[in-house]
């Protein structure tokens, strides 16, 4: 077994991306995540590997779509404004279908808004992270073992699906310092990359990669086969996390940094003879309906959503309960990051409006 090594967030998802077989880093400099290339741009050459700090987050995102296309794994990361520059370019990787890392360590927005952390993306990374009909394994990790852990698993799903994968955390994780551990995985079986264009390799015709359809009937076969793709990934993909959801009065509902505030809100309640409850979504797309499904009947007062946003995922929170429990919310933005204390006072809110 490895040893646990103490490691900031950001260093942290450069080591597992390098020991997850990243041949080629594209970036561009931006807080809170500056530190993923920061370590990259040390220890990829090192390996004769592919470091470069690109001229733009557009010039960043574009030479992963030329990286991805000759079949080696590759990634770039960002911080919010950043992911906004990159979006058209993970649109035409996505329908290109190349497999690609995408690291988001969000701040607060909208605008420049700040560098304190924030989960205010939550929209961008699941409803819209580029023009056109697509969608994106999204991961939310609330710890650094978890982030490394979920940064192998997501080279795997990108490469098995052929699709562009991000791994969303906020800015107190990336510079946040835990001890972590770099395990042996044996990873999936993943299937030959016969599509790469990296030479004939014995066959008839050079590969093509491309996005562009003129022909309309063509476009929308090739959304056709896209849904499809994202049909299986949303029946085979849905990661989540139940806590002390058998009986509890009302179940808190969060992810990320968000999550870990809310287990000890759960730990404060119980002093005080409240039985809550926790659903932590692990993947943001596909969102763990059915953890809402396996716990509806289990919840007196129904759930309450808890963001370091407005309230973004609250909409399909809603949408997994489809009218059948109450849905509430709490939410700090802007870079305020929610006390347990102030979560428990509108968790006795909720239970004082339903006596």
């Amino acid at each position: 077994m490895s040893e646990k090594v103490l490691m900031k967030g950001n260093e942290a998802i450069g080591e597992a991306a390098i020991r997850a077989n990243c041949q080629c880093f594209f970036g561009y400099p931006i807080t809170p995540q500056t530190e993923v290339a920061a370590y990259m741009a040390k220890k990829m050459p090192l390996l004769n590997r592919v470091f470069l700090q690109a001229e733009s987050e557009i010039a960043a995102i574009n030479m992963v779509y030329g990286a991805a296309g000759t079949g080696v794994r590759c990634m770039t990361s960002s911080s919010s404004p950043g992911l906004s520059l990159k979006a058209e370019g993970i649109s035409y990787i996505a329908g290109a279908e190349l497999p690609c890392l995408i690291i988001n360590i969000v701040r607060g927005g909208p605008g420049l808004g700040g560098i304190q952390p924030a989960q205010s993306d939550y929209f961008q990374a699941t409803k819209a992270p580029g023009h056109g009909d697509f969608n994106m394994p999204v991961y939310a990790p609330s710890s650094i073992q978890e982030m490394v852990d979920l940064i192998q698993e997501a080279f795997d799903v990108a490469d098995q699906y052929r699709t562009p994968v991000m791994v969303m955390g906020d800015g107190m994780l990336g510079q946040m310092m835990e001890p972590v551990e770099f395990k042996e995985r044996s990873g999936r079986a993943l299937p030959e990359k016969t599509w790469a264009a990296n030479g004939r390799n014995g066959r008839a015709q050079h590969n093509v990669i491309n996005s562009l359809f003129l022909k309309s009937d063509a476009l929308e076969g090739h959304n056709r086969k896209l849904q499809e793709k994202f049909r299986e990934i949303k029946k085979n993909e849905v990661r989540y996390e139940l806590m002390n959801t058998e009986d509890a009065e009302l179940i808190l509902v969060a992810y990320g940094t968000t999550a870990r505030i809310c287990k000890n809100v759960i730990k404060l309640a119980k002093a005080k003879g409240v039985n809550l409850g926790l659903i932590r979504p692990i993947t943001l797309w596909p969102y763990p309906d059915q953890a809402f499904e396996e716990t509806l009947d289990k919840t007196k007062l129904g759930y309450l959503v808890v963001e370091m946003s407005e309230g973004q995922m609250v909409q399909d929170a809603k949408l997994a309960v489809n009218g059948r429990k109450p849905v509430h919310f709490y939410g700090r933005s802007g870079g305020m990051v929610p006390s347990p204390e102030e979560i428990l006072n509108k968790v006795m809110e909720i239970r004082g409006g339903n006596q």
